[in-house]
């Protein structure tokens, strides 16, 4: 790879984000990361309580995302990561490591994120937790680098659009 590319796959929970980060990692070879895996034991308790975090328990956890972050860059290293990253404010601290952060919302009508919600039974975050992520999601602005794509297409659907969307089907 020539240039270091870092994608964050973005949207409440229930969009798909970990299914479409790990396609466009195997498609791609961009190094994964769940960015769920990153929070504090302290967070993750909360949410399995059905506890909504709140800002000041994100910024700890978007400062460990960025480190990681730069130090794949920093091993010339690209990326994908599934993470919320629901408002501006947590995408801006997100940039704040390597300066070619991209993004990929993956965003839908919300009954059908609801329906997907409640089947899933291998997360622990609670299905009663969308209503407090869909209340503070902040679409990506016009300047923010990225592009949305509509969670009713299928998984495969969705790597491949944002693949080539991203242009990720060229050499970078």
């Amino acid at each position: 790879m020539d240039r270091r590319r870092h994608l964050v796959v973005m949207g409440v929970a229930g969009a798909g984000k970990s299914t479409v980060a790990r396609g466009i990692s195997a498609a791609t070879g961009l190094r994964f990361a769940e960015a769920d895996d990153f929070h504090s034991a302290r967070n993750v308790a909360r949410m399995r309580a059905g506890v909504p975090l709140d800002d000041e328990d994100r910024w700890p956890w978007l400062r460990a995302l960025v480190a990681w972050m730069s130090a794949c860059h920093g091993d010339g290293v690209s990326t994908v990561l599934a993470c919320s990253a629901l408002k501006r404010s947590y995408r801006d601290v997100l940039r704040e490591g390597p300066s070619d952060v991209e993004f990929v919302h993956l965003a839908g009508r919300p009954a059908l994120i609801r329906q997907r919600l409640d089947r899933r039974t291998d997360h622990y975050m609670p299905a009663t937790l969308f209503d407090s992520q869909a209340a503070i999601l902040e679409p990506l602005g016009p300047d923010e680098p990225g592009l949305v794509l509509d969670v009713a297409l299928t998984p495969d659907e969705l790597v491949t659009a944002a693949i080539a969307g991203l242009g990720l089907d060229r050499p970078f």
